[in-house]
């Protein structure tokens, strides 16, 4: 495999609910399955959208401020890239900050998998647009609810390290043990490759 690569932020979110999703997407690239799931998110996204435009931004913390969508972000120096649902960026000069929003498909409260999602995307914003992320947020989509996500440094840090190990999972080309809760498995698009787990 190439050393030039970049994992996408979205694969720290896979590699928690099951790091075999990050070695099939990379080690068996030929083997990509599209999901429900998938499709539902990216419909559930483009009407969140919608009237994202309309909304104030008190749901982020703030009272005004320029909303980007869909921003593409890559670094080589992290070793990442990935697609923010949307940032708001507020203020000028020394008191311009960018807030990190992600959308997700879910009712439940965010898990540790989302936050690590979202503080690489507080480390490629701070390093790609120049201003600090001190707090993101989650929203949730069905039940309409933000919840905002302090990037504390230990938050980044274990971000950093998870882009670290995937890295090297993927360049070892060695295949890693199935989720920890076997429940993962039974939605998984990749199911039909591991044969040790149902």
């Amino acid at each position: 495999m190439e050393e030039e690569w970049l994992l996408q932020v979205t694969d720290l979110k896979q590699f928690a609910y099951c790091p075999r999703i990050v070695y099939f997407r990379y080690c068996l690239d030929r083997v990509q399955p599209a999901t429900y799931k998938m499709s539902a998110g990216i419909e559930a996204q483009e009407r969140v959208e919608a009237l994202e435009e309309r909304r104030s931004l008190r749901a982020y913390g703030v009272q005004e401020g320029e909303r980007h969508f869909n921003v593409s972000l890559s670094s080589a120096g992290l070793g990442i890239s990935g697609q923010i649902d949307l940032v708001v960026e507020t203020g000028a000069g020394a008191e311009r900050r960018l807030i990190p929003v992600d959308y997700k498909l879910s009712r439940r409260e965010p898990g540790r998998h989302f936050k690590l999602q979202l503080a690489c995307y507080a480390l490629l914003l701070e390093e790609v647009w120049g201003a600090p992320v001190e707090r993101g947020y989650i929203y949730l989509i069905p039940v309409r609810r933000s919840i905002g996500v302090e990037m504390t440094t230990r938050l980044r840090r274990d971000a950093q390290r998870q882009v670290e190990e995937i890295r090297a999972l993927v360049q070892a080309e060695r295949m890693p043990e199935p989720a920890s809760q076997r429940s993962h498995c039974v939605d998984c698009e990749y199911r039909r490759f591991c044969n040790d787990v149902l």
